[in-house]
């Protein structure tokens, strides 16, 4: 695993399959030459060696320089699975159980978990370093103790523990941002305040969708019996070694007996062995698949209370998160609420206005008539301008109020 680090093919590829495309064609489908695209990879860089970290079941660590093409033949595993560990590509938390591996990309968390190793994309991110220094511990903590575990399970129940840690250690601290901001919200409408709201549910938008990826996966698993089954890794394996021996056995057996029985009888009793031996290998493949059923359907209980654990824990994050979506809802409910009444409030006063100035009309419109340039009898009584003064001040008060009682009979103004 170690000794292929270059980009060519390893020694078991013919030359000419690949030399026959040499300064054609590379591996992505672009020529070798220079072209107008600074971001396209040539040949040499598309199966590029990457830093990965190597742990074994005795909790040792190793930093390996591994590239694409040796990581899929040592895990068998297709080119797809391995681009959902590409950090340059953006993909949601995914768990795959394949033949001899489980991949995992959880987060900041990407590896590749066989039955006797995981594969760890090195990085400087804290939870790449939190779990290669746990993992470590507990491997070589419990290398002396009896677990029930297998090794897969339990570097998969520490992907999931970081995982499920780190995101409600984010939601926790989004709540003690969002609670006082709502509430100073509240007690002040104003533009930074609107500011740190919109921040705040774009940072609860991002988290809740990695939080649901994460929980959707988990149940998924929960819920398919034979992708729990595919990730024993350590009984299949066992299961292979088994069928190997087995047949190792039957063929170092039966030509010793072929021999014995020969002697006195060539032809039918060499039949009749062979087919005893044929029979009991037909029972020990029935008994083994009797024992390997119930093996596995005990494994899968394991595997899915495991799973219920973190279930449980996502499940929790994720009710916090809808928890602070709605508490943010009624807030903005309430401040709409309230400036819907400022509102009607300012429209009211608005009507006054509206009215007050309507009825101050009336009076210019009578000064006006008294003010154009015409004779009449009325002005030589001096009290006729006060009668005049006090009837159109009664008339613009009588008309105000009708417009007040016009207004509280239609209900425009509150009782």
């Amino acid at each position: 695993m170690e000794g292929f680090r270059g980009p060519h093919p390893p020694a078991g590829v013919p030359e000419p399959a690949v030399s026959h495309f040499n300064g054609m064609l590379n591996l992505d489908g672009y020529g070798n030459r220079g072209s107008g695209f600074p971001g396209l990879k040539k040949r040499g860089h598309a199966l590029g060696s990457r830093s990965w970290i190597k742990i074994d079941q005795d909790g040792n660590s190793k930093i390996l320089e591994l590239d694409k093409f040796t990581i899929m033949r040592h895990c068998s595993l297709p080119s797809r699975d391995l681009r959902l560990l590409d950090p340059l590509f953006i993909y949601p938390s995914t768990i795959l159980g394949r033949e001899k591996a489980i991949v995992v990309s959880l987060e900041q968390i990407r590896c590749i978990i066989t039955a006797d190793e995981v594969i760890l994309m090195n990085s400087l991110d804290g939870c790449v370093v939190q779990y290669m220094s746990e993992l470590c511990k507990r491997l070589q903590t419990n290398r002396e103790q009896a677990d029930d575990l297998p090794f897969e399970f339990r570097a998969l129940e520490l992907t999931l523990e970081l995982t499920c840690t780190s995101l409600d250690a984010q939601v926790k601290n989004l709540e003690l941002e969002v609670y006082p901001a709502m509430d100073e919200l509240t007690t002040s409408v104003s533009t930074l305040n609107l500011e740190r709201v919109r921040r705040l549910k774009g940072h609860l938008l991002a988290l809740t969708q990695r939080v649901q990826k994460v929980h959707d996966e988990i149940e998924h698993l929960m819920d398919d019996d034979g992708d729990m089954a595919e990730m024993h890794l350590t009984k299949k394996k066992q299961r292979l070694e088994a069928y190997a021996l087995g047949d190792i056995y039957f063929q170092n057996d039966i030509p010793a007996e072929t021999r014995v029985v020969s002697k006195s009888a060539p032809c039918s009793p060499v039949r009749t062995i062979s087919g005893v031996q044929k029979l009991q290998r037909a029972f020990s493949n029935i008994h083994g698949s009797l024992m390997s059923s119930s093996s596995n359907d005990e494994n899968i209980d394991q595997l899915e209370m495991l799973l219920e654990a973190y279930f449980a824990a996502i499940d929790n994050a994720q009710s916090k998160l809808f928890t602070l979506k709605e508490y943010i809802d009624d807030t903005e409910d309430l401040i709409n609420i309230k400036l819907g009444n400022v509102q009607n409030q300012l429209i009211q006063f608005e009507l006054l206005l509206t009215a007050a100035t309507f009825v101050a009309t009336t009076v210019a419109v009578v000064t006006g008539i008294f003010g154009m340039n015409f004779v009449a009898s009325i002005f030589d009584y001096p009290s006729a301008f006060y009668w005049v003064l006090i009837i159109s001040g009664f008339a613009c008060v009588l008309l105000y109020f009708s417009f007040l009682f016009y207004f509280r009979y239609k209900k425009v103004f509150p009782s």
